[in-house]
């Protein structure tokens, strides 16, 4: 049997934070990280396409969704960009801001932080891979850890086990059975964000695969009142949609569409345009043809391919006549697929795909200031396994440094 004073489960971002503070605000305690994976933080070295997007320069509580902003934003607030930024500098990781406000490693590799978290961690925890936890027991006093291993005693237990989201890093769901096995309930749904969306396999989009360009999603309800709105890059797929607009759309759109199968998500290929900008555009460029004014303005490939969806293929004469010439359902119509285009989303990629997970242990369950469980005594909870999800662009990992952060200083 092994014992220890403060026991980590999970190694991920939030574990890794977590165990470098607690061990900063007492380095006489004994430390134990355990994570199921034989490598550790995979998921940090596949984020931001390998380079790692550790931050974004401006992380406030809007770019969350899951619990109440007012409760994400005491979490953020007790740990900044600024502190994070400070951190890696410390331990060796220079930060960049690009243009879209990311903030990656000057290297562009994300071997360069995992590497400097891990050599930090190393100081002050015995960080041991392939250790999965099978379950956790509240014995009053300490709490007794069981998995693949022999058994760890630990006064204090932070979990960091992450959510369901990239099974194949490590993340899937073991997290949440034992946080509900020491008292703690789950959100009533547990499902992916940040994940690409699908469409029926005989639908036209899919043969726009490779197509990237910038577009406005909106998600409107049922009476059509715009409930959600991301302007971005959007990728079209061989299986349909993907990119930051579409990623971020994601859980909203399948929060919404579970509640109320009326909502709909449409794009707007012209995203600085509306439908009645468009309208009047028609009416001041109206001796263009249709073909020629999307020319001006979209991929050639898209181009045709939403020509040929829009009038009947036995009768595409009227994509060369001036818009003047078009008849005004033509124009209407013309105008509605290309700002109002609705998606016919067949599903999402999962769990397997998705980068965060939506859902998990409800925030009112803890003390914000301490990461510590109302419920259960000396249990505290970090990153993703907790009901919050951030937008792309390194929110997320700003979530698991600061919750990290507060976890660590606090056991």
């Amino acid at each position: 049997m092994t014992k220890a004073d403060i026991a980590i489960i999970g190694a991920g971002a939030a574990g890794l934070m977590a165990a470098i503070w607690a061990g900063r605000t007492n380095s006489k305690r004994k430390i134990i990280l355990l994570d199921g994976a034989e490598t550790i933080g995979r998921k940090i070295l596949i984020a931001g396409g390998g380079r790692c997007n550790v931050t974004h320069y401006q992380v406030d509580e809007r770019a969350y969704a899951g619990a109440s902003r007012n409760a994400i934003k005491k979490v953020l607030r007790q740990y900044d960009v600024a502190q994070t930024t400070s951190f890696f500098k410390e331990i060796g990781v220079q930060l960049k801001r690009e243009e879209t406000g990311k903030l990656f490693p000057t290297t562009d590799q994300a071997k360069t932080v995992l590497n400097a978290l891990l050599k930090e961690a190393d100081k002050f925890s015995s960080i041991l891979s392939g250790h999965r936890v099978s379950d956790v027991i509240n014995k009053g006093h300490l709490f007794e850890i069981h998995g693949n291993f022999d058994t760890v005693q630990a006064t204090k237990v932070i979990l960091a086990t992450g959510g369901k989201s990239i099974p194949k890093t490590g993340s899937d769901g073991m997290g949440y059975e034992i946080a509900q096995s020491l008292g703690h309930s789950l959100t009533p749904r547990i499902f992916p964000a940040l994940v690409p969306l699908t469409v029926p396999r005989n639908h036209w989009l899919r043969d726009l695969k490779g197509i990237t360009l910038p577009v406005k999603l909106e998600l409107w309800g049922p009476t059509g009142k715009l409930l959600e709105s991301f302007e971005n890059s959007m990728l079209c797929t061989h299986f349909g949609l993907s990119g930051p607009a579409v990623l971020d759309m994601s859980r909203y759109y399948l929060d919404a569409i579970r509640h109320d199968p009326a909502v709909r998500l449409t794009i707007n290929w012209i995203p600085q345009t509306d439908f009645d900008q468009l309208v009047g555009q028609f009416k001041s460029e109206k001796n263009k043809s249709a073909l020629q004014w999307m020319r001006d303005h979209l991929p050639e490939r898209l181009v045709k391919t939403l020509l040929a969806n829009l009038f009947e293929a036995d009768d595409d004469s009227a994509a060369t006549l001036s818009i003047n010439q078009l008849k005004k359902a033509d124009r209407q119509a013309l105008a509605k697929m290309l700002t109002r285009f609705e998606v016919p989303v067949a599903g999402d990629r999962g769990f397997d795909f998705a980068e965060v997970t939506a859902g998990g242990i409800p925030l009112k369950e803890l003390r914000l200031s301490t990461m510590s469980s109302r419920i259960c005594p000396n249990l505290h909870f970090c990153g993703e396994i907790l009901n919050v999800d951030g937008r792309i662009g390194g929110f997320n990992f700003q979530w698991a440094w600061s919750s990290g952060y507060l976890a660590g200083i606090s056991v």
